[in-house]
């Protein structure tokens, strides 16, 4: 039932942030020794994000990775499918986090990699208070969960390149409509006079196109 309602958030027209929020939610709810969950978002420029958070604490351990240049958050974000961690105090594959971590009181960990695109990696963050053997039932609800955000992610920016692709097609019309009335020419010959310039200048061509809307009026 959890499943089908985040699976219906997922299509319906709202924010990644809200879906973010649904799963770091259920993870806490659905699977037995997450206490707190977040999701980790890398940019291409290596700026770090952190969503979604159930309690402050994801945050700090995003914060902490970024200082230390190491933690399991950040490997599954950038490589790994999915990491896990059934105990931060006998953790040898990040020496310096596990440490701080488990001084911060938390023991054990999974993160899963979301699939997203190539400008933006990230990962869904679990975490417990208890040490945890995780059980494949409970790696199972995580990737899963995984899923649901990277669907977020994904939908969230084609609806960006969306919003780009109409303004872009908006402003070209634009051009377009004042060369026709400046010169006396039909659609197609001012289409041609605005790839003409956009070759020559080797500029994009909505670029082109937004110069000549600039110039309407002067």
């Amino acid at each position: 039932m959890r499943m089908a309602e985040l699976a219906r958030a997922v299509a319906a027209p709202r924010s990644a942030e809200e879906i973010f929020s649904e799963v770091t939610e259920a993870a806490v709810e659905l699977i037995p020794g997450v206490d707190t969950a977040g999701i980790l978002l890398i940019t291409k420029g290596g700026k770090f994000e952190s969503h979604a958070g159930t309690t402050d604490l994801p945050h700090e351990l995003d914060a902490l990775q970024h200082m230390l240049k190491e933690g399991p958050c950040m490997d599954a974000a950038l490589d790994d499918v999915m990491l896990r961690t059934e105990d931060f105090r006998n953790e040898m594959r990040w020496p310096a986090y596990s440490a701080a971590v488990a001084n911060l009181g938390v023991l054990s960990g999974m993160s899963f990699r979301l699939y997203t695109n190539e400008r933006t990696a990230g990962a869904l963050n679990l975490f417990g208070f208890e040490p945890m053997n995780w059980t494949v039932d409970q790696q199972t609800v995580g990737s899963v969960l995984a899923a649901h955000a990277a669907a977020a992610i994904i939908a969230n920016r084609q609806g960006e390149q969306l919003h780009s692709a109409l303004n872009t097609r908006d402003r070209i019309g634009q051009a377009k409509g004042i060369i026709m009335e400046r010169f006396g020419v039909d659609d197609m010959r001012a289409f041609d006079m605005l790839r003409r310039l956009s070759q020559e200048s080797n500029t994009p061509l909505v670029e082109v196109a937004e110069g000549v809307v600039n110039t309407r009026g002067s």
